[in-house]
């Protein structure tokens, strides 16, 4: 989308705003089920911006238009906003305002009194606590208010995918899930409980769609009480589907029906307001405010979805070895660039009969483009390959069995001794959380600064988080469980997913980041005085050992990526077919 597109976009938006006496509006990316990846009929801050990202919220006034984003998309959201009146604001840095902060500011200066945001999008503490800010200046926020049915002509319709059922062996059914959130429900005293998280329907009712890209969901809302759970979609249930719910006291009804069904109940109803968007929540009658008790089942893996990541690991570590081997061969005859090796990934990937998609747009960046956390060549910033620097790649994939989600970085060719410094700090940091044993009841904040330390160490510092949940055929990122230094109270268990990806990122020059996903579980101590766990790699895949700088590395460093290595060529050499591709999987996990 060109500039002069989004300054057409705020012209008409400005003249819907003064009609409807209307001072700022609010766009933030989300949908009704509070998902992180949205479809495209919800994808309003994207329309009216023209930045891409996953994440950030647009606000736009008669006069300023500002788009807040985390410092995974800094660099991005600059391109993407350059020459357009948009101000970036930089969340997480000291000197940036919060919306609220900048909403009085602004609103103070020109004697605003209405602030809009569509209600159904936007969650209802959120909600709140901005209208209790922004009432100390007697401005009142409107939160039914949807700028897009006037000015988005060509808007895509809400998705309506086939729903289809997950029948993988050992996969907790449907019956069981059900009464463990029942007795949730009866603990709380509610009769009734709405689910709008799309991932929980899914993992509750044990089907999946493909309403939105790389996320095998379905659009849809639950209603569940004591007898009866009803499926509000917009999809149609598969012929498999139908059976699979029959007997299980499952109903479907339409998507449309389920906020008028709703305002009908009169039952204390469970529901979660830090995730339930405004608009329902205020229709619920009796509204029991606690978090999802899905969540944290959902993030503890039973034994069928354990083995099926198991599963995914190995279709996966093959295509990497078949990506890694072909890579630098391919580069040094010329003529590969950030999108072709990317393409290159997906079509070994898709040669698994097991493959259904990626899980999210893979990021390929070469030296500089690496330093943009999530990064996504296009045609126009696509760079040309050459034997020399690193290569930072971070892709996954849905398969039938599992999710994976794994970031290598590549030597194609001499680096600096700036390169190598960083890489070597990177990987040790990764190894740090690795081999630390850690007690039950531990969170991923108390975690994050076993990585974030080593970094510190080296003189080297990322912003983002150091991991997170990765659902199982569902979403990439899950929670609640994380490793981020941002509060993170959720105990990590055993069963649950997190990923270990400490990163370096140096504007102009590179970036570096090694990821693997990880299983916590149990772990045996000789004389410990309490539970101990510790986080077991499933990734299969080999780390680059030609940009390492040895000297740098400790015994026990060493010795941990010789033992990964080791397990990688056991697990991944019996499924490889191609001498050249055993041959090179010989070389690349051979100890150092």
């Amino acid at each position: 989308m060109n500039n002069t597109m989004i300054e057409d976009i705020l012209c008409r938006l400005r003249h819907e705003m003064n009609a409807e006496g209307i001072n700022a509006i609010i766009f933030p990316t989300s949908d009704p089920h509070g998902s992180e990846y949205v479809a495209g009929h919800w994808q309003t801050r994207r329309y009216v911006s023209g930045f891409t990202g996953s994440a950030g919220t647009a606000v736009i006034t008669q006069n300023e238009a500002a788009l807040w984003t985390d410092s995974r998309y800094f660099l991005q959201a600059e391109r993407e906003l350059c020459g357009t009146e948009y101000q970036l604001m930089k969340e997480g840095l000291e000197d940036t305002p919060s919306i609220t902060e900048w909403l009085l500011r602004k609103m103070s200066v020109a004697g605003g009194t209405c602030v809009a945001v569509d209600g159904m999008v936007m969650p209802y503490d959120k909600v709140t606590e901005m209208q209790q800010e922004l009432s100390r200046i007697g401005v009142t926020m409107r939160t039914n208010y949807d700028a897009m049915r006037m000015i988005w002509p060509d808007r895509p319709s809400l998705p309506a995918s086939e729903i289809y059922p997950v029948t993988n062996n050992g996969i907790t059914d449907t019956p069981t899930k059900l009464q463990r959130i029942r007795k949730a429900m009866h603990e709380h005293l509610a009769e009734a409980y709405v689910v709008t998280d799309l991932m929980s329907i899914a993992w509750t009712l044990n089907l999946r769609g493909n309403d939105i890209p790389m996320t095998p969901v379905f659009v849809s809302f639950l209603y569940i009480t004591a007898d009866e759970a009803i499926l509000f979609c917009n999809g149609t249930l598969t012929n498999e589907a139908q059976k699979a719910m029959q007997g299980k006291g499952v109903t479907v009804r339409r998507y449309n029906e389920f906020l008028p069904y709703i305002k009908q109940q009169d039952v204390r109803t469970l529901c979660d307001s830090q995730t339930t968007s405004y608009t329902i929540y205020q229709n619920i009658k009796h509204a029991v405010n606690v978090p999802s008790p899905i969540l944290e089942m959902k993030a503890v893996k039973d034994e069928g979805e354990t083995e099926g990541f198991r599963q995914s690991m190995l279709l996966d570590g093959v295509a990497m070895v078949k990506w890694l081997r072909w890579l630098k061969p391919a580069v040094e005859a010329g003529g590969q660039t950030e999108i072709s090796v990317s393409d290159k990934l997906e079509q070994l990937r898709r040669e698994a009969k097991e493959f259904r998609d990626l899980s999210f747009s893979t990021i390929s960046g070469y030296n500089e483009h690496g330093a943009i956390v999530h990064y996504t060549a296009s045609p126009e910033s696509n760079a040309m390959l050459k034997p020399e620097g690193l290569l930072l790649v971070d892709s996954g994939a849905q398969y039938t069995c599992g999710t994976t989600d794994i970031t290598r970085t590549i030597a194609l060719g001499p680096v600096t001794d700036e390169m190598r410094h960083a890489y070597t700090y990177v990987l040790k940091a990764h190894i740090a959380l690795s081999t630390t044993p850690f007690p039950e009841g531990t969170n991923g904040t108390q975690l994050d600064s076993v990585a974030r330390s080593v970094m510190w160490r080296g003189g080297l510092h990322y912003m983002h988080g150091t991991g997170h949940g990765v659902g199982w055929r569902l979403c990439v990122h899950e929670g609640p469980q994380g490793i981020r230094q941002n509060w993170c109270p959720t105990p990590l268990r055993p069963g649950m997913t997190v990923t270990n990806e400490p990163g370096v990122y140096i504007e102009g020059k590179f970036g570096v980041r090694t990821e693997n996903m990880m299983m916590v579980s149990q772990c045996t101590m000789h004389n410990a005085q309490c539970t101990m766990l510790k986080l077991s790699p499933l990734t299969l895949c080999p780390i680059d050992t030609a940009p390492l700088d040895l000297s740098q590395m400790t015994a026990e460093e060493r010795q941990w990526l010789n033992d990964y290595h080791a397990h990688v060529r056991e697990a991944l050499m019996p499924l490889l077919t191609d001498d050249a591709d055993k041959q090179w999987l010989e070389r690349a996990t051979q100890n150092i």
